[in-house]
Parts: C-alpha cells; structure tokens; sequence
C-alpha cells in the first residue's frame, strides 16, 4: 500500500487546525495512520472520502482506557492513537452531510483546553521556574560564564515566546466561548 508523510506544526491551541488538516488529507485520497516526533504525519492512500477527526484530551480519560474507548466506540467514532495527552479519533461524514463532533458545545471546548493547560503548560512553567531561569541568574551574575548565559537566554526567550503565544490563543478561544 502506498504510504507517505508529512511534517506539519500545530500548537496545543491549533488541535482544530489539525482536525481540518487531517480531514482535507482524508478527502484528497490520504487516510491518516499516525503521527510520531515533533509532527510526522504519516498517511496511507485510500479512496478519498469525507471523514471527520476529531482530538480529545483528556488523561483522566486515558487512566480507564478501556472505559473511554468503549464509550467513543459506541458513538461510531474509530480510535485511531494517543500522542502527546491527545486522543485521535475520526468518523465518516453521514450520507445527509452530518459532521459529527466529539464536543457539541464551546464550553466543553473550553474545558478540554483547560485540561491541556494543566497537563502541558503547567509542566513547562515548573521547568522554566525551577531550572531555566536559576541558571541564567547565576550564569549572568555569579559565575559570569557569559556563553552558558547566552544560551540559557535563548531559551528563556524560547519559552518566553511559547508562553506568550499561548496566553494570547488561550485568551482568544476564552472570549469565543464566552460570548
């Protein structure tokens, strides 16, 4: 069988674009298998068809898999992997045009964001704290190895630019659910 793959980025905010992404695949003869790494989509050729994908993210979920899956199984939805806390999930779009989704409302959105907050943003913010931002402190300051500093100011730049991308999309997608 045909296969291929593509690299593609997508923040922890941009899962809808990812969705779309995975669908358009779908409907121009590239079913999606699974992704691997820093965003190696692989695909395999098949009839192109309109199927949705859908991304869950939910650990809690995850710690009774059999349980979670069961439940996505008997909506019709096909449990393709787990990458990265996501849960990947796609469906053929019904004969009456019907797409499907796995949250039917913005709040539900809302709430799985804040689920990907506290499981990959809260992670980051206790590394920057703890370890980044010492070391370059004490590299600046005390021991004045100026190239270390400069290379752990890189990243906290780096980090800095993450953090702030992801507050201004976090604060975006709260405003679009609470109106």
């Amino acid at each position: 069988m045909e296969a291929k793959k593509q690299f593609k980025w997508f923040t922890i905010f941009e899962y809808e674009k990812e969705q779309d992404y995975l669908r358009k695949m779908h409907k121009s003869g590239w079913k999606f298998v699974k992704v691997k790494g820093l965003g190696k989509y692989y695909f395999e050729k098949c009839i192109p068809q309109d199927v949705v994908y859908q991304l869950d993210y939910n650990k809690e979920g995850l710690t009774h898999k059999d349980e979670y899956l069961k439940m996505f199984d008997d909506c019709g939805w096909e449990y393709i992997q787990d990458y990265a806390g996501y849960s990947y999930f796609r469906k053929a779009v019904s004969e009456d045009g019907v797409v499907e989704e796995i949250f039917c409302d913005e709040e539900s959105r809302f709430q799985m964001m804040q689920r990907v907050i506290k499981g990959r943003m809260l992670p980051l913010l206790a590394i920057f704290f703890a370890i980044l931002l010492p070391q370059f402190i004490i590299n600046l300051f005390s021991s004045h190895n100026y190239l270390i500093a400069t290379f752990t100011g890189s990243i906290l730049a780096l980090y800095i630019s993450i953090f702030a991308m992801c507050f201004v999309k976090y604060n975006r997608y709260k405003n679009r659910t609470r109106k």
